[in-house]
């Protein structure tokens, strides 16, 4: 009987050690093991506008009152551009024009379309237009909340950084993007531990997107720090060694 117990406190001194530690396998990011998901290069592709993203449209005229009209004042006599709503038929209004139809155009592109509609009503108008609702909201083990894609071509590590980075208890083999697209909303899931992450599908971010990462199965045992290994093991160990002690004495 007593061979029987020091053999299940071993067993589970053991399992607490290897089941105490997040090793950087887990939790390390541009690692090159041929255990890790490979993925292709992929194609960044021109955000394309959407229902109910808002436009801030700037106008650039030597006519005062146009300007005025588009890109406004405030009471410190700074410019302060205004947004505009894509409707639910794919159109915006503006002065001089109603139902423009940008839905599934590209910023370039939309300014373009802007500028020719509007130069029959201002000749010298040059239009500049940028995404109000540019953001991405990050959720579950990470750091939460809305953020700004304040760049072109922001990758999955910058947004992931924008919000305090991941927590090393979050499942890093599984981490998951909600994209809304024209064809509806779409989950793309990847492993963010491996370097071929890097220019495939998945490394860049696009306004709108979601990322949710789930908390790791290793949560309950895992720690981030000697510190809370080396008192979790002796909160253990005492709990192991009272028991050893009844069994012991009866």
């Amino acid at each position: 009987m007593i061979q029987k117990i020091k053999y299940l406190f071993y067993m589970l001194l053991v399992a607490l050690v290897v089941t105490s530690c997040y090793p950087t396998r887990r939790v390390g990011l541009i690692q090159e093991r041929e255990s890790l998901p490979q993925y292709d290069t992929g194609v960044y592709y021109q955000y394309k506008l959407q229902k109910n993203d808002e436009l801030v449209i700037r106008v650039i005229t030597t006519d005062l009152q146009t300007s005025k009209l588009f890109n406004g004042t405030n009471n410190y006599q700074r410019t302060q551009a205004y947004s505009y709503r894509i409707y639910e038929d794919g159109t915006i209004d503006i002065p001089f024009l109603s139902n423009v139809k940008v839905e599934g155009l590209t910023l370039a592109e939309a300014e373009q379309h802007i500028d020719s509609l509007l130069r029959d009503y201002v000749d010298d108008a040059y239009v500049k237009l940028a995404l109000a609702t540019g953001t991405f909201c990050v959720i579950g083990d990470a750091g939460r909340g809305y953020f700004s894609i304040y760049k072109e071509r922001m990758t999955i590590y910058q947004a992931l950084a924008l919000c305090g980075g991941i927590n090393e208890t979050a499942d890093f083999g599984h981490v998951k993007i909600l994209r809304k697209t024209p064809e509806g909303t779409k989950i793309v899931e990847f492993d963010i531990r491996t370097k071929s992450i890097i220019d495939s599908e998945y490394y860049y971010i696009y306004p709108n997107d979601v990322i949710y990462l789930d908390a790791s199965k290793r949560r309950f045992w895992g720690t981030s720090s000697y510190t809370s290994f080396i008192s979790m093991i002796s909160s253990s160990l005492s709990l192991l060694v009272t028991i050893w002690n009844a069994f012991v004495q009866k």
